[in-house]
């Protein structure tokens, strides 16, 4: 077996979600598992390179990790031969001019989405890597969800026979920050510093309803701040000043309507946090994040409207677990596999910076669509 060391430049590792998820949850986590075999007498052992602003803070990472390689300079790392790759887990506002510096400089891409503040930068983005010939992916996280993977299987076996639509609730409450610490940072509820829940969320039901159920072909969103005030995270309170909360209908190619609510002003009352039902012309399905549950037409209660009386059963009794029948991995994991074996063996990967284009363009559209009050069409985008 032959250990071929991958050096990947991993840049906005010292925020939660590129910490967590992409630099402890998959990248080491691959070296724990001993690198990835390709199948072929090779395993690549990635070997990170911590990028960031804050020096303290990456010597922390590296050390808490046993890592050697990390630098606040970014030019200097890409400018280095021996890193292959180039991942971007930073705020939006700083990551198209990074990403366009690693394609440029002849790095293959990685990153988180979206991909840039607006279509046009998103769009240059994807052209300019495949004039450059390196290979480019976009994160794409909610398709490796064990609820959606049992949700896909559903649909590529046609238990749903014709898809008639889709309801998606997403979003808990996020504490102000007065008296209990927010869960997410506050440059997410300042448009000026690319906040945002539009930003941050259509990208998301965009790759999922593409994936899934067809090719958004128009939406209508309803934007809103319901909450106006908030405290960073020094305690000072602050204007927010970007949406707090969506409300999105999404046509669908091939007739399928989607409604999906997204708020950060809302407190859970389902099982998970985010869940999908799918009603179908001969069954439906309720998928979150692990789970999924179908009722099929031939089991479908008969239920009678009758306000006068307590109801009799539970609804949620009449439906049907979906088994795992799998082991699902972490799905930031998974991908991150899937990227590395697109570079290194040439296996397929459609999850590129033109899928994250769609996703900036849905984002995009959305915003116009609330601004303006009314529903617009989604005009396919290429290279």
């Amino acid at each position: 077996m032959t250990r071929k060391t991958v050096r990947i430049a991993m840049n906005g590792v010292t925020g939660r979600m590129g910490y967590r998820q992409h630099l402890v949850r998959s990248i080491l986590a691959l070296r724990d598992q001993g690198g990835l075999d390709l199948g072929d007498g090779t395993t690549l052992w990635p070997e990170p390179v911590l990028v960031g602003r804050r020096e303290h803070a990456l010597r922390t990472l590296a050390e808490r990790h046993g890592l050697e390689h990390w630098s606040t300079d970014l030019d200097a790392v890409l400018a280095d031969p021996d890193v292959d790759l180039y991942f971007d887990a930073q705020v939006t506002s700083a990551r198209e001019e990074a990403i366009r510096k690693a394609i440029t400089a002849g790095k293959h891409v990685y990153t988180e989405k979206p991909t840039a503040t607006g279509l046009d930068g998103a769009l240059e983005l994807a052209r300019l890597a495949h004039a450059k010939g390196v290979k480019h992916g976009v994160v794409q996280d909610k398709l490796f969800l064990p609820g959606l993977l049992k949700l896909k299987r559903l649909i590529d076996g046609g238990f749903f026979g014709r898809i008639l639509s889709v309801r998606g609730e997403f979003g808990y409450w996020v504490f102000e920050g007065d008296w209990q610490p927010a869960q997410r940072p506050s440059w997410n509820y300042r448009a000026e510093d690319g906040g945002g829940i539009v930003v941050d969320m259509f990208p998301h039901w965009e790759y999922v309803l593409h994936e899934l159920f067809g090719r958004v072909t128009s939406v209508q969103a309803l934007t809103t701040t319901h909450v106006p005030q908030r405290w960073d995270e020094q305690g000072k309170p602050y204007d927010a000043t970007a949406d707090d909360a969506a409300y999105g209908v999404f046509e669908l190619e091939g007739g399928a309507v989607a409604q999906i609510n997204s708020s950060w002003a809302v407190r859970v009352n389902r099982d998970e946090l985010v869940e999908f039902q799918v009603d179908g012309t001969e069954g439906s399905a309720v998928a979150g994040l692990r789970d999924c549950r179908v009722q099929h037409r031939s089991a479908t209660p008969k239920p009678v409207w009758n306000p006068d009386i307590p109801a009799a059963y539970s609804f949620r009794d009449q439906w049907q677990e979906v088994p795992d029948n799998a082991e699902f991995d972490n799905g930031f994991k998974a991908q991150w596999e899937l990227f590395l074996r697109h570079v290194y063996t040439d296996a397929p990967y459609r999850w590129d910076l033109l899928a994250g284009a769609r996703g900036v363009q849905l984002a995009e559209l959305g915003l116009k669509s609330s601004a303006e009050g009314r529903r617009l069409d989604v005009p396919e985008i290429s290279l």
